[in-house]
């Protein structure tokens, strides 16, 4: 397992376009609101409970938090 690190808008692109899943940690209703186009919901309250039935252990993970507060 690698250590999570943080990434730019060019680096998110990148690793999207090989394949990464881009995770959304925000409540369910703010992710209703807005979000990165392609990006799985996984409220970060329920991200230990659920990501191993959502995600790929295959793939890298991107998880990211839209705030613009």
């Amino acid at each position: 397992m690698q250590m999570p690190k943080e990434i730019d808008r060019d680096g998110v692109r990148r690793m999207v376009d090989a394949g990464a899943q881009l995770v959304e940690v925000l409540p369910a209703e703010e992710y209703e609101e807005e979000h990165l186009p392609g990006a799985i919901s996984l409220p970060l309250r329920r991200i230990d409970a659920e990501a191993s039935s959502m995600l790929d252990k295959n793939r890298p993970a991107i998880v990211y938090c839209w705030d613009i507060a």
